[in-house]
Order: structure tokens, then C-alpha cells, then sequence
């Protein structure tokens, strides 16, 4: 990065959004599951997973498969840092790794289902190249190559390149283009949330992590004005993008934002109805919601507000995340909740990869990590611990 580029990364604001423990150092505690990284190097073309490997538990054939991915934030500019220098950003080389992954997933014997794309598609540095409909189809494209629909979750980077009405009308709006019935949340906020089942039985739901947020709304709206008055209320800091060091309350800074009472009250719907059917959930969003698979930094304003949703139903099974580079998991404790922040491609090397694919089973579902990405199984909550205790603690922290 030259001179002229890190005074740009330091001083835009675009580049101060640049989220993912920027204030925090690398851990790494052997056994304990929070943000450990597992880095080991292959050749620049391979596929080949280096991430701990699964043991083989009795052979099934899974219901069905799905891929996921995180932070792509492709931008067609040299590698940079994150604001404290501290990691490594591959902006051009992410495209190649998203490659490397649609290429796994239409390879694959028993083709993914449908594809989780976690938010973050490309990087805000394009907005101020004026480059961000181009890397935008850059992505999509390479996206479109796949053997399977994409889901698309909104991240920060999505609400630095496009305001909220160009995106509704864009097609990282999913619900417009989906082949799949899909149950969307209410219009009058113009929340991007919805809930679609791939097959019977299961049932996925997309949440809109920044409903309530400084980003992608107009200065002069309510809607803004009430997101400015939440966040001063925990941040003084003249720029709302550097966090006050109070634990928890890291989290109120700008590139975060929260889930508004309209769109909380529609997912309670939403999983009520999942409880009388007893179809097993997914919950998916950019924003992780527990303080143990994230760093503070990361977490949703009102974590705590959709927590408190996600424990009054039986069906949850797991919450999927993105924004924290760096990954973590953490199972609730008291309801058996599985909760993955997937490690971002944005800073993995090139060398390495950094994605998911997922098969689901009646009784659990096993996430098979390439690259940065570690293999887990998730069991799901109601299911008789013995049955698979054995698998369980080969595969899981």
C-alpha cells in the first residue's frame, strides 16, 4: 500500500468502517472455541481442505447441501490493511477465492441446494473509485456461474456502495429474483428480511441487520435521527466509527446497526409458526448476536433484543454470521443454539481459501470448512446428546 493509499485508509470514512477486530489482538487457546484461526498454506490454485479434518461418522446420504461464504469485499485495487495495520486485506484476490469455491460447489457430488452469501459482497473502497456497479457485476457474475441460487445478506459494505432504495431494487435483493416461495417481512419499513424452506421440514430466515442504523438512511428521516440517538447514548466519540473500550458496549459504532420492534415482532411470527410445524430453523444475518461468538466490536446493537427472540422458540437450531473476519463460534448453553461467525474472505491469503459447504441430516448438520474454516458439526438441540456423542466430540469444541 503506498503513502498516498494509507493516508486514504486512515483519514476516508468509508475505510474507518472497515470493521472486524480492529482493536483487538489475534487469540489462540488450544480447546476453546472462540476466535481460533486455523492458517495453514496450499498451493494458490488447490482445493485441498486444511482445516482440521473430519473422522468419519457412518455413512448418509444428507437431505440436502448448501454453500456459504462470507466478506468477499472484492474491489479491483492492491492489497491494504484494516485501520490499525494489523491484517492483511487481498481486495483483488478475493475474487479468485470466490472462484475456487464455485468451482468446489459445482464440482461437488450431491450439488448445494442453494447458496448463503453473507453480506459484505464488495468493499467500500469502490464507492470512492466510482467502481461499485462494476465490481458489483464482477461478483454477480462469477456468482451466477454457480450450480445453485444465491441468498444474498446485507452487510455495512452494501449500504457504503448503494443506498437502501437502489439495493431493494438491485439484485442483491433476493426475494425479487429467488425461484423459491418466499416469505418476506412487513414492506412498510422497507426491511430486507425473509424466510424461504428448501425442502419440508427446514426453514431458513434472512435477517436485515441494519433495519436500524445510521447506513443506507437519509439524514433528514426519523428513521436516522432515531439510530443517532441510540448510538450517542453509549458513544461520544466525534467519529461515530471508533468505539468507546466498555466491553460490551464496543459495539455502537457506525458499521453496526440493530433489528427494529416491526421486523423482531415478524420473525417471532415467523418461528411460532416453525414451533407448531417443528421445522428446524437457520437464522441468518451479517451482524453476529452472541457476545461469545464475536468480538464486541462486531456484535448488533440490540443483540440482546433478538437473543431474547431466538430463546423463546424450540426451533432454532443455528444463527449464521459474517463481519468478523476472523471467525468464532459458540453453542448457547441454554438452549443448544448454534452460533458460526464465519471467517471472511477478505482477509484470507491467496494461497489459502475461506468458505463452506453444509450437509444437512435429520439430526444435525455438518459444515465442512475449506481453508481458513475449520469442519464442526452442529447436532440440533432436541435431539438424544447420546446418539451422537461420539461424532460430536471428534468434530466439535
Amino acid at each position: 500500500m503506498s503513502t498516498t493509499e494509507d493516508t486514504e485508509h486512515n483519514t476516508n470514512s468509508l475505510a474507518v468502517f472497515h470493521h472486524v477486530t480492529l482493536f483487538t489482538p489475534y487469540r489462540y487457546v488450544f480447546g476453546v472455541s472462540r476466535n481460533i484461526t486455523f492458517l495453514r498454506r496450499v498451493s494458490k490454485h488447490t482445493l485441498t481442505d486444511v482445516s482440521p479434518r473430519m473422522e468419519s461418522c457412518p455413512e448418509q446420504t444428507p437431505l440436502f447441501t448448501f454453500g456459504v461464504i462470507a466478506d468477499i469485499q472484492y474491489a479491483d485495487i492492491d492489497d491494504g490493511f484494516n485501520f490499525t495495520r494489523t491484517r492483511r486485506r487481498y481486495y483483488r484476490s478475493s475474487l479468485q477465492l470466490l472462484k475456487n469455491a464455485i468451482d468446489c460447489w459445482r464440482e461437488s457430488t450431491v450439488k448445494p441446494e442453494f447458496i448463503l452469501q453473507l453480506g459484505d459482497i464488495i468493499d467500500g473502497f469502490n464507492k470512492n473509485h466510482d467502481t461499485s456497479h462494476r465490481a458489483l457485476d464482477t461478483v454477480l457474475t462469477e456468482l451466477s456461474s454457480g450450480p445453485a441460487e444465491v441468498h444474498h445478506v446485507w452487510g455495512n459494505h452494501e449500504f457504503y456502495n448503494f443506498s437502501r432504495s437502489e439495493l431493494l431494487r438491485s439484485r442483491l435483493n433476493s426475494t425479487l429474483h429467488s425461484e423459491r416461495s418466499v416469505n418476506a417481512a412487513p414492506a412498510d419499513g422497507e426491511v430486507y428480511a425473509y424466510s424461504f424452506s428448501p425442502v419440508p421440514g427446514f426453514t431458513f430466515v434472512i435477517l436485515d441487520g441494519y433495519d436500524v442504523s445510521l447506513l443506507g438512511r437519509e439524514e433528514s428521516s426519523d428513521r436516522y435521527r432515531d439510530s443517532l440517538s441510540l448510538i450517542r447514548e453509549h458513544n461520544d466519540n466525534d467519529d461515530l466509527n471508533c468505539p468507546v473500550f466498555k466491553g460490551l458496549e464496543e459495539r455502537y459504532t457506525m458499521f453496526n446497526g440493530g433489528f427494529s420492534k416491526v421486523q423482531l415482532d415478524w420473525l417471532d411470527s415467523v418461528l411460532s409458526s416453525c414451533d407448531e410445524k417443528q421445522d428446524r430453523v437457520t437464522v441468518v444475518c451479517h451482524l453476529p448476536v452472541h457476545p461469545d461468538s464475536t468480538t464486541p466490536i462486531c456484535l448488533a446493537w440490540n443483540y440482546d433484543e433478538l437473543l431474547a427472540v431466538l430463546r423463546s422458540h424450540r426451533c432454532v437450531v443455528c444463527f449464521m454470521a459474517g463481519h468478523d473476519h476472523e471467525g468464532g463460534y459458540h453453542r448457547d448453553e441454554d438452549t443448544g443454539t448454534h452460533h458460526l461467525t464465519l471467517e471472511g474472505v477478505i482477509e484470507t491469503p491467496p494461497d489459502s481459501n475461506a468458505f463452506a459447504t453444509v450437509s444437512v441430516y435429520e439430526d444435525r448438520m455438518e459444515l465442512r470448512g475449506y481453508g481458513r474454516v475449520r469442519d464442526r458439526v452442529f447436532l440440533f438441540p432436541w435431539q438424544p446428546q447420546e446418539q451422537h456423542d461420539e461424532c460430536n466430540d471428534r468434530f466439535t469444541d
